[in-house]
């Protein structure tokens, strides 16, 4: 059996290999009306594709916790009983064909209020469906973006209750992971990193202070989150800034925080707080952060970040960097990377083909 498609257990949940899906915002919600913000066919076709392609755990792109926490205004969303509706038609899905369901939970805060990336993903005005972004402090994330409007503490403990109502609708749409979206420059990253947080109050300036809500994120889904199911962390490592930002050592320190608060794992990407930084991309670029992580801490990890190959996947997990790999734009260019893995990593019977593509593979797979 290889590594990559070994099964993981996370509380009473078991993920049939370690080939994961990444969230990846797809842009094609509605922006107004009944169906604001709700999946469609689209997106069930999308997910649709990756379950039957053989990934273990699908992750939904970020799912904002109310109208202001999308980032652009064709963002899903998960602040009301139809989006719930709507969502189990995919997570039916994925228990048909034994994929693991997990939803992003995200704010975008000074972020939101975009376009589509093929429009510009430029900020949008009212006559565009946008709206004012919120933020911790009013410091606009790019030239030529909005000042945010900064969030009373009655704002944010209006947002935290927000998380744990999307985690509770989320139980109810099927879902089995509940991902609280803390990377890429987005709200819980915006309080994290002292580039963006410039609070003075029990918010801003210390560690302790700019964690604090995180952790009442956390703390909020963990409440309402079934203590048999598990509950993830994304996490930015690094905003690639050589001083006053989030680091590495943050982050191990975070994820020790995060573990003793009932998270199960945490997702290590890295950068999108500071625009215009030198990122040194290139194949698994970002794993080093996850293996720290791992290293250091007791927590479990998932590495991201331009893995493509499954002998590289295999390599990654078999040499204890993660526990598991998410794969993004190699699951855009082919639907079927898992099953193409097992075969060129000499373990078919580890791929789960529906029995309509069986056809299509070199011998008989169970």
């Amino acid at each position: 059996m290889s590594a990559l498609f070994e099964p993981i257990t996370l509380r009473s949940l078991t993920v049939r290999n370690r080939a994961w899906m990444a969230p990846m915002c797809q842009y094609s919600a509605l922006p107004d009306g009944p169906d604001q913000g709700a999946p469609n066919d689209w997106h069930l076709a999308h997910y649709g594709a990756r379950a039957t392609g053989g990934a273990g755990l699908i992750l939904t792109e970020a799912t904002a916790v109310g109208p202001e926490g999308r980032i652009s205004p064709y963002d899903l969303g998960i602040w009301n009983d139809h989006q719930v509706d709507r969502f189990r038609r995919i997570t039916g899905f994925f228990k048909e064909h034994g994929v693991a369901a997990g939803i992003q939970l995200a704010h975008a805060g000074r972020k939101a209020s975009t376009a589509a990336p093929w429009q510009g993903g430029g900020p949008v005005g009212g006559d565009a469906h946008g709206w004012q972004p919120v933020a911790p402090s009013p410091v606009p994330f790019d030239e030529g973006h909005p000042v945010p409007r900064e969030l009373t503490r009655d704002a944010i403990a209006a947002v935290v209750a927000q998380f744990a109502a999307a985690a509770e609708r989320a139980l109810a749409a099927g879902f089995q992971v509940a991902e609280v979206h803390g990377a890429h420059g987005y709200l819980i990253g915006q309080f994290l990193s002292p580039h963006s947080n410039r609070r003075t109050d029990g918010y801003g300036g210390a560690f302790e202070n700019r964690i604090r809500f995180a952790l009442e994120v956390v703390d909020a889904v963990r409440e309402v989150w079934p203590a048999e199911l598990p509950l993830f962390f994304r996490i930015s490592a690094t905003d690639w800034l050589e001083r006053g930002g989030w680091t590495p050592d943050d982050t191990v320190r975070l994820a020790k925080e995060l573990l003793v608060r009932g998270v199960d794992l945490m997702d290590v990407s890295s950068g999108g707080d500071a625009p215009g930084v030198r990122v040194p991309t290139g194949p698994g670029y970002q794993v080093p952060f996850a293996a720290r992580v791992k290293a250091e801490t007791e927590l479990p990890v998932a590495a991201v970040g331009e893995i493509t190959e499954p002998h590289q996947a295999e390599t990654i997990l078999a040499s204890g960097q993660a526990d598991a790999v998410l794969l993004a734009r190699a699951l855009l260019r082919q639907p079927s990377w898992p099953l193409r893995a097992a075969y060129e990593l000499g373990a078919p019977a580890a791929a789960t083909v529906p029995v309509q593509y069986a056809r299509a593979y070199p011998r008989p797979v169970r």
